[in-house]
């Protein structure tokens, strides 16, 4: 049964002037509340209707990270660089701390904190000993299938997006606002870029109102509660309606079917391509011109790409031995598909710099404006994995043209 908020007489006090939908499915009675993540009275609508008694179990549009982010203050200060660096996490974690600040804008704009109407029905879940269903997919996953998604010029404008809501410090615009009213914070985050790029859509919204009908109806296959609160944003109340009153797919593989992030090319065609251009130039030049020459070719190569990624290094504040470790690192990393210059040049800039835990602590609100990406240890070593893999990609790019116009 589905229902709207054109019945006013039936409409619970609660639920009215709100966006909502019912939905009975297997048993379960659902009541999915749209909320503005930007919105006092979208708290205040939540309170309401937990402290209505209505409801035997709550579920948030969070993910498990989220709610930790959102629930406790000082997870960062948990964090482990050394494995974030080791693990190829490190686009991850800057991509989270990018919409942190852009969160953080909002909040001292609009007085709100974002996401504040998800916090509050967490905490009161948790103190009337309600069951708290996280039912979002993890927003790494999300950002991974998106990117995989994307083409190698989308990509860069998803990129050059993201960078500027690091550096940006002005306020945000209305339309960005009024989107957030009736949207989604991640589409939010990616500006009108989300809107123009169906994959990007399909990826950060689609996906995810199946993935969460599929959470709550994993949720209610084992018989307990029979009325749920779901509080989504509003931007997902439509679509994640259709999938939790129409999805006939089984909610726990439709699960790990969205929860897949996919592989790129198992072989490394690019570096090999990279390896196969430069051995043979090398080669070339000694056929060519014997030893001397050869050898300047690779000097050549060296040079150039050794000083791109150690300028990228010195742009990110590298400490002098992360600048050596970098200009050292940049002509090999190249022909190695799991090691990067930017590896090399943050993990020593990590163990010669270890961030304090007052870095840690301070971290989400350092990163609220540009200054503070330099200033504070542990988002400098972020900056500098970045910056030195971006100085050495574009060194690569010119060290190659200098290759041929010299053959």
């Amino acid at each position: 049964m589905n229902a709207d908020a054109s019945k006013e007489p039936t409409t619970p006090d609660y639920l009215k002037g709100q966006p909502f939908a019912l939905v009975e499915r297997d048993g379960v009675h659902y009541t999915l509340l749209g909320t503005a993540h930007v919105s006092r009275a979208s708290v205040e609508a939540v309170e309401a209707a937990i402290a209505s008694g209505s409801f035997d179990a709550i579920a948030v549009e969070l993910d498990a990270q989220r709610h930790l982010a959102l629930t406790d203050p000082d997870a960062l200060s948990r964090l482990d660089l050394f494995q974030i660096i080791r693990e190829g996490k490190t686009g991850l974690v800057a991509a989270n701390l990018a919409l942190a600040a852009y969160q953080r804008r909002l909040a001292e704009q609009l007085g709100v904190e974002p996401g504040a109407e998800l916090k509050a029905a967490a905490l009161l879940a948790t103190a009337r000993g309600l069951p708290l269903y996280l039912i979002d997919r993890n927003v790494g996953t999300t950002l991974k299938r998106a990117w995989h998604g994307l083409g190698w010029w989308s990509r860069s404008k998803l990129m050059a997006g993201m960078a500027t809501s690091l550096i940006a410090d002005e306020q945000v615009e209305e339309h960005e606002i009024e989107k957030l009213k009736q949207g989604d914070m991640l589409e939010s985050s990616f500006g009108e870029f989300a809107a123009s790029t169906p994959v990007l859509y399909e990826k950060v919204i689609a996906e995810r109102d199946r993935y969460m009908a599929a959470r709550l109806r994993e949720h209610g296959g084992h018989g307990s509660p029979a009325r749920v609160l779901a509080v989504i944003g509003a931007g997902h109340l439509a679509g994640l309606q259709k999938a939790l009153a129409e999805g006939q797919e089984n909610p726990q593989n439709q699960c790990q079917t969205l929860d897949e992030v996919p592989s790129g090319s198992k072989f490394p065609w690019l570096t090999l391509i990279l390896a196969a251009f430069l051995v043979g130039g090398f080669a070339w030049g000694y056929y060519t011109g014997g030893a001397e020459f050869a050898a300047k070719l690779v000097l050549e190569w060296v040079l150039i790409t050794g000083i791109g990624g150690a300028l990228g290094c010195i742009a990110a504040g590298g400490h002098p031995l992360s600048v050596i470790g970098a200009f050292l690192a940049s002509p090999v990393t190249p022909l190695h598909p799991a090691l990067s210059s930017g590896m090399v040049s943050a993990f020593i800039e990590a163990w010669l710099r270890k961030p304090t835990y007052a870095d840690f602590l301070s971290l989400r609100d350092d990163t609220g404006d540009w200054r503070g990406w330099w200033r504070n240890r542990v988002a400098r070593v972020l900056v500098n994995f970045f910056l030195t893999n971006m100085g050495t990609a574009l060194a690569v790019w010119l060290a190659g043209a200098k290759l041929i116009t010299s053959l």
